[in-house]
This record gives structure tokens, sequence and C-alpha cells, in this order.
């Protein structure tokens, strides 16, 4: 492989015969073990265990002690879960700290079944019945078409030496349950039943490989990127049947889970919208748009009279010029003293309202929003140049009447927005 490999050993008979075949096979790698203090002396025998490996087989060892029950009583999950979380969140410290490439796992064929099997009994679709893939991201699992007992056979002919976690016997665990109670029966009604599974996988994979090349084909012809988000035409979609199966499909990779509501969607009133943890999901007429989840911009930015040229939070350019040149929605001239120092940058509010140059009275800004058509996005985006109470300029849209250049105007000031 040639590269620096993390592999998770717990002192168990699958980590150890995969890290005894991976320094067999001479690849770099270290033993990362995590004392999850769950079995009093048990646990620190498993640690002692594994550092006694790390000599016996001349690699490095990284280990770290973990307070599990304090998370579990924080209320941060059950005890496998916040184990799972700790582990992997080490892992990817070593990584970044210490530039391991990979992280191995000694998942088999066994785990994969009852992997299988959990996700069946909660309600799943293709993706959980696709059980464990051999590799997720940096996650290599280079013993998934091994079955338990076929490490069994290696470890005991190789006189391989492991430690055995007591807990696995705990049938308070679901996974230790179908272990230990669901999956012999299930090997007794048919001699090749484990063979027959992976069979089964490998068809599941093949068929889940046919519905992410469709998917991804589809996505290209609806998904219509606009600068940082992508508009969806909603009648398009509600031409796709089963629909629920491919709103399912088209936007599960972005985190959302509430299906009904995403639905919903699609006939519901402008305006509407859906969040998962990092992407929100808008109706904005005959659109969906999918962008991600940005933190309410609520800033105000404030410009002295001496400063020429602006980074944030949009890029200006402000110089005193002679006479009026081209204007456009992006370059204004206005009258220099008729403005109040210093000057402010910050998003619409709600009852804003402005002299929109060349028309006669004032106007509120959500109306010439509306008039401009603009969605919901671009809305929460638009940034206001302000003199005081007073709207001067709704950046890169329009110049307020009260501040344009007239015949009594001794200092032009141009504004020039950067794109």
């Amino acid at each position: 492989m040639g590269k620096r490999l993390l592999l998770a050993c717990s002192g168990g008979l699958d980590s150890v015969v995969l890290a005894h075949l991976s320094v067999w096979s001479d690849l770099d790698v270290t033993l990362a073990h995590c004392n999850f203090n769950l079995r009093g002396e048990e646990s620190d025998g498993d640690e002692l265990f594994v550092r006694n490996l790390a000599d016996e087989l001349k690699t490095e060892v990284e280990v770290k002690p973990f307070n599990t029950q304090e998370q579990v009583q924080l209320g941060k999950g059950s005890v496998q879960m916040v184990a799972r979380k700790l582990r992997y969140h080490w892992f990817n410290e070593l990584m970044d700290d210490k530039g391991f490439d990979y992280i191995l796992t000694a998942h088999h064929t066994d785990d994969n079944l009852e992997t299988f099997l959990i996700n069946l009994s909660r309600g799943t679709g293709l993706d959980g019945l696709s059980g464990i893939p051999a590799q997720n991201d940096k996650v290599i699992r280079l013993l998934l078409n091994f079955s338990r007992n076929e490490i069994l056979d290696y470890a005991q002919k190789e006189k391989i030496k492991w430690r055995d976690d007591s807990s696995n016997q705990d049938n308070k665990y679901l996974r230790n349950k179908i272990r230990l109670e669901i999956v012999p029966q299930l090997k007794e009604l048919h001699p090749t039943f484990l063979e027959n599974f992976k069979q089964t996988q490998t068809y599941l994979h093949q068929t889940s490989a046919i519905v992410e090349q469709h998917i991804e084909a589809l996505k290209k012809s609806l998904f219509k990127r606009e600068g940082d988000r992508f508009e969806i035409n909603i009648e398009r979609l509600r031409e796709l049947q089963p629909v629920e199966a491919y709103l399912y499909q088209l936007f599960n990779t972005y985190g959302f889970t509430e299906w009904g509501d995403v639905k919903q969607l699609l006939t519901a009133m402008s305006g509407k919208e859906v969040h998962s943890k990092t992407h929100r999901l808008l109706k904005d007429r005959e659109y969906l748009i999918l962008s991600k989840m940005e933190l309410d911009n609520k800033e105000t930015y404030f410009v002295s009279e001496k400063k020429c040229n602006v980074e944030t939070p949009v890029p200006l350019k402000m110089d005193e010029v002679k006479t009026i040149g081209e204007t456009s929605k992006n370059t204004i001239f206005l009258d220099k003293e008729k403005l109040n120092y210093p000057l402010i940058l910050r998003n619409w509010e709600k009852g804003d309202y402005f002299y929109p140059f060349g028309m006669q009275g004032k106007k509120k800004i959500s109306k010439f929003f509306k008039d401009e058509k603009m969605d919901v996005l671009s809305k929460e985006k638009q940034w206001l140049l302000c003199s005081g109470n007073n709207i001067v300029w709704v950046i890169g849209k329009r110049l307020d009447e009260r501040f344009k250049v007239d015949d009594s105007t001794k200092t032009i000031l141009k504004i020039t927005l950067s794109v």
C-alpha cells in the first residue's frame, strides 16, 4: 500500500489476526487501542495485551483511556454509541496530528450479517441492506470477505493469542443477541447460509451501483447550479414516480430525513422550508432551492470617510471623481456631502424603505425585492449601504434618489461593487 496505517486493535480475535497479517505483509501499521474503562481489570488487561502485542510485532502503538460511563450519564447516547463516537473521534485526531493515511478495522462477514439484520429490524432501504462497505472514505476493512470461523481457524493454526471480551456474551446488547441467538439459527437453515448472504450482498451492491448511476445522471439534469446553491424544478420532480423514493435518493446525501416534510414542499406556499443539520431546502415559486445552512448574518460594518476600499462583507471601491461616468447596477455616483460618516453596511430588515433612483416617492425594500423577483436566499444575502438610518444603495441593485448628484453637488463619490 505504501501508506501509513492506523489499525484499530481491541485485543480480540479479529483485530489481533489483522495486526499479525498486516505486519507479516510488511504494511506500515501502528496499533491504536481504546481503553473505555468499562470492565475494570479486564479493560486494563486488554490494554496491556495490546502493548505487548505491539512489542511482539515490533510496531508502534497508541493508547487512549476514556471515561465512557461519564459520557453516557451526560446523555450522549448508549454505551456502544458513545464508545463508537469516542473511538472514531480519537482516530481522526491521530490521523490529523500524526499523518496516518487510513484506518484499518477488522470487520468480517459475520459483522456484516449482524449489521444487515440490525438495519432490517429497524427498517431500512437499499443502503442499509447493502451492509458494511469494504472502504468508507479513510476506513478500510480488509477482512470483510472472511467469516469469523475462517479467522478463528487461521488464528488457531498459527497459534495466535488473543483476548476474549466478556461483554460480548451480554444479551442486553442488540448486536450480541443477534450474534448469539439469531445468526446460529439462520446458519442451521442452510449449510451455506453465510456464502449465500455474501452473494446476496454482491447483488445488492450491484443494484445500488445502478441506482447511484441513474440518480447522478438525474441530478445533472435536475439540479441547476446558481452560485452557491442548486435550483430544482418542482414540476419535473413531481413527474418522477414513485416520488418518495426519488426524493430520498436525490436528497438523502444532504442529511434530510423527514421525507413527508420534503414531499409537502412540492405543494407548499413559497417561503416554506425544511432543514437538515447541514442544508436547507426552500420552496420558491416553481423551484426548490437547495443550499448549505449558514448562520444568520446580522452583523453591521462601518465604513470611515478615509476608507477607499472595502473587502468585507462586500468588495467596494470608493473614489472621488470630477464628473459622472457610465453608471450601472454595480457602479453608482452620489453626492458625498449628503452622506453622514461612518457609512453602515448591513442586511435588510423588516420595515426598511428607500426612494428608488428615477422614481417618485418611497418604496419598501420588501416590495422592491418582490418586483425584482428575488428569492428568499437572495434577499437574506442582500447588503445595504446606509447613511445613518437612510438607505443610500441597495448594493448591486438601485441607488437612493436622495443621494444622487445634482447641480449643487460639489464632491462626487463613485462607488463600484467588484464582481
